[in-house]
Formats: C-alpha cells, structure tokens, sequence
C-alpha cells in the first residue's frame, strides 16, 4: 500500500519540522534528547537510491545468506578437521575455552543469524562492505521512521510496515511457528538500544504479528520445562523465541545467562542470533580472499563469490608469525613491493595508506566505530602505532588491515536549526539494509537506514552533524 501525504503542500522546511515533531525521541542508541527535537540532522526527504543501487542491494541480501550459511559450515569442517585449520584457529582465537565450545555445539552448529546487517559505503565504483553485523541497532528507528516518512507521502524501501513484519517473519521463521511469543533482552551494556526495540515489539503486537516483549535478563523465568518471562504485573508468559541484545564478549556479565542457554540446548527456547562468536569476525572478509580457500568458497557459493569478492574489501588479518623469506602476502605490496614482513608498511606516506586496522570482533572496541584507525587520517607515529598495537594483541583480540574505499560525494538537503532553513549537505554515505531471513534460502528486505556525515569525516557513523534517513528509489537516485 501507498503513502500518502496528510499535508500534500507543505514546503521543504515544513516537512522536516513535522518530522521533528512525530519522530519519537531517543529511539536510535541514545540519540535524540527531548520531545521538541532529535539530535542528528532531518532531512525533508528520503535519501534517494536509483533502482540499479536498489536492485543490487536486494540480490546482496541472498548472497549474504549463502555466506553465513557457508562460513557455519566451513568453520565446523575445520574444526574437525576436514578444511584447512586455521580457519578455525583464526576465528578462536582471543576467545575463552568456554564461548569456543558454546559456538561448536550440536544443538547450534547449522545455525546463523536471523537478521543481517552489513554497512555499505556507496563508493563512485559502487557498494563496499565495511562490515557485517548480526547483532544490529536501529531496526526500530528505521521503523518509525518510515512511518513518520510515509506522512509525508514518501514510499520508503520496505514501507512502513517492512522492518516490524520483516521481524515478526523471521520470528515466526527461528521457531517454525506461527505468531510467536519472543522476549528480546536487552542487557545493560546495550540498555541504549532498549527504547527502539520497544518500538519494534509494540508495532509488532499493534499488527498482529506476535506477541513481544522488550524485556531485561533479570525478567526471565527458568524451569525444566520452559523459559518464561515474568511481565511487570508479575504474570508469566511462556517464549518460544529469545532474541539476544546483547554482545556475546558481555556474555558473563548477562544475569541467567547460564540458564538462557540451557534451555536453548535443550529446545526449550530458540535463542537468536545464535551463540556463535566466529560468525562475528570482521576477519572473515580475509578468509574469503585468501587464496588457499578459494576452492572451497567456490564450492559452497557458486555465483554469488565474485559479488562477495567484488563488495567485500580486500583484508588481511594482522597476524605478527614471521614468513619464510621466499613467502609474501597476498595482493599487499608496499612501494611496488610484496610485503613479507609488516614493517614494510610503515614507511608508506599518507597517500599511500589507503587502509584501516581494526579489531576483528569480540571486544568492546569492535563496533561502533570504535577501535578504527584510518591510515592515511594517522602521523607516521600514529600509523606505526597502530600497526604495532595491532599485531600485538594478536593472541588477545586479532585485529584486521583492509582497504579503505573513500565514499562517493553526496548532496543532500537537511534543516539548519540555526538558521531555520533548509540548506544542503556535501557529504558521504553509509547504507545499512536490513535483511531477515525468513526462510532457509530467502531473505526480506525491511528497509534501508542511510546516514550521510560531512564529507570531510572519514568514518561515517551516526552523529549529531550526519544526516540519517530512511531510503526510497527515483531514477536520479544515488
């Protein structure tokens, strides 16, 4: 169905001022301060994609699938054995005996990620993965703000209705039943993600898609037979889903953590997104370039590899083991040079450093931003420091060395509160769809979160002088 526009003619600073005013507050990690404004930039409209940006966004959502899928089954082979070790070594390592054994129990082993989100920088050559999330915020933000968009007559991708039925499908998925019962905890190290995913539970029960509860680890009820949990009126409700907000490196720091998972092994509950620490390595974009599981890749993804490679940055994992003198490193050169040893690198001026290093994934500092060093932002101390901190947390949080792509120049119109107006943004853009997978080989695209930041900051997050906006499709579209 449609949108339309409840107040057809109103002018461009007119819109964003409605938006302001029926956007809920706080919804998007903290962000938005009180009921008379948010805290990032309004944009009148949609950021808009062409229907080529679109069409290739919907067929990535499918390869991301087959990925996941073949990135359980190539980490269980080499667990046993059966595929090269350092697969799994790799993606170990860092990690408690403890959250190791959880990953590669039976109960688990096929499972992956309800929702995935990977963060796309539209670059003038096309989309790039930054990275892939399957513990993602902003689905409830995007939810409301497609319908606040949708007021205004604007036909955003998903429709107001895609992020909460792309939830509840993927739900109804997990637990091969209909309309389920689902608690999505949220702990207090993601507490600030607790209003949007309040707003998905309700907009979810509002349509009759099941029956959620945004609720605390403390709120769960254990016994042999079920998880319930106890609602503030102190009645019980039984789950059949419990959607995990929480990161699993926070794991001992969850209350009931222990009886969570219990009853997830033991089919009492399904427990999403699995406990599977090595399907949130960054460095799984260096696996699939690396040369020795090439076979293997193209085994398990047939057609969708070279988009996989074409998206996927090439990386390298920041591993300090010497190599054998007649030995380099895949496609990493330095002044012309194959590199055989980091130091190489740390010579490369400015220009020359067209990389980031960042940890690889549990850790505090690996999302968020946080944790990235880009190279050619660094002095020559800053890029010898960061290369050298990286190679030595090795044996505790790998981190990764992968190419940076520079965003595509954008223009794109925001309200300046200071001047009361309407004024345009030059900036970059980061593309955030968000795919639920509702069936074993299919994915639903909810919607697309764009968050355009000034053209001058290098790493585009959400931040008070960054345009964030839901996406919709024109021809003339990005």
């Amino acid at each position: 169905m449609g949108c339309t526009a409840l107040y057809p003619d109103m002018t461009q600073r007119e819109q964003a001022l409605f938006l302001n005013d029926h956007m809920p507050a706080g919804l998007f990690g903290g962000v938005g301060v009180d009921q008379d404004r948010v805290a990032w930039r309004l944009s009148p409209e949609p950021f808009w994609l062409s229907p080529a940006t679109l069409s290739a966004i919907e067929q990535l959502g499918g390869d991301l699938l087959r990925f996941y899928r073949a990135l359980a089954a190539l980490y269980q082979r080499s667990a046993r054995g059966t595929a090269p070790a350092f697969i799994a070594d790799y993606l170990d390592r860092g990690k408690p005996d403890s959250i190791v054994k959880l990953g590669r129990q039976n109960r688990f082993k096929s499972d992956i990620p309800g929702v995935i989100r990977p963060d796309f920088i539209l670059t003038e050559a096309g989309l790039a993965a930054a990275e892939l999330d399957s513990v993602p915020g902003g689905m409830g933000f995007v939810g409301a703000m497609a319908s606040a968009y949708c007021q205004l007559g604007y036909d955003t991708v998903g429709g107001e209705e895609g992020m909460p039925a792309g939830f509840a499908a993927m739900l109804e998925w997990a637990s091969r039943g209909a309309k389920p019962t689902a608690a999505l905890v949220v702990s207090q190290e993601s507490d600030a993600y607790r209003p949007e995913l309040t707003w998905l539970a309700d907009a979810i029960n509002k349509r009759g898609l099941g029956e959620d509860y945004t609720c605390r680890p403390e709120d769960i009820v254990f016994t042999e037979e079920a998880l319930f949990l106890r609602l503030p009126d102190g009645a019980e409700k039984k789950l059949d889903v419990l959607y995990r907000n929480f990161e699993l490196f926070d794991l001992p720091n969850i209350p009931k953590q222990d009886l969570m998972l219990y009853a997830a092994r033991h089919n009492r509950v399904v427990f999403t997104p699995p406990p599977k620490a090595h399907l949130e390595e960054k460095l799984t974009f260096a696996l699939l370039h690396h040369p020795r599981l090439a076979k293997l890749w193209k085994a398990e993804l047939g057609d969708a590899l070279p988009r996989l490679r074409t998206i996927f940055p090439q990386t390298w994992v920041l591993d300090p083991r010497p190599l054998p003198p007649q030995a380099s490193i895949d496609n990493l050169f330095a002044a012309g040079e194959p590199v055989n040893d980091w130091t190489q690198l740390v010579p490369l001026g400015k220009s020359e450093r067209d990389f980031v290093v960042k940890p690889s994934g549990f850790s505090e500092f690996a999302w968020g931003s946080r944790g990235v060093k880009v190279g050619n932002d660094l002095t020559h101390d800053g890029w010898q420091q960061a290369l050298q901190a990286g190679l030595e947390a090795f044996d505790r949080t790998p981190h990764i060395l992968q190419r940076f792509h520079k965003g595509k120049r954008v223009r794109v119109p925001y309200y300046d509160r200071k001047s009361d107006s309407i004024a345009m943004l030059d900036g970059r853009v980061r593309l955030c769809p968000y795919y639920f997978v509702v069936a074993p080989d299919a994915v639903r695209l909810g919607g697309v979160l764009a968050t355009i930041a000034p053209a001058d900051k290098r790493l585009i997050h959400g931040m008070s002088d960054a345009i964030m906006s839901p996406c919709a499709v024109k021809e003339d579209g990005y």
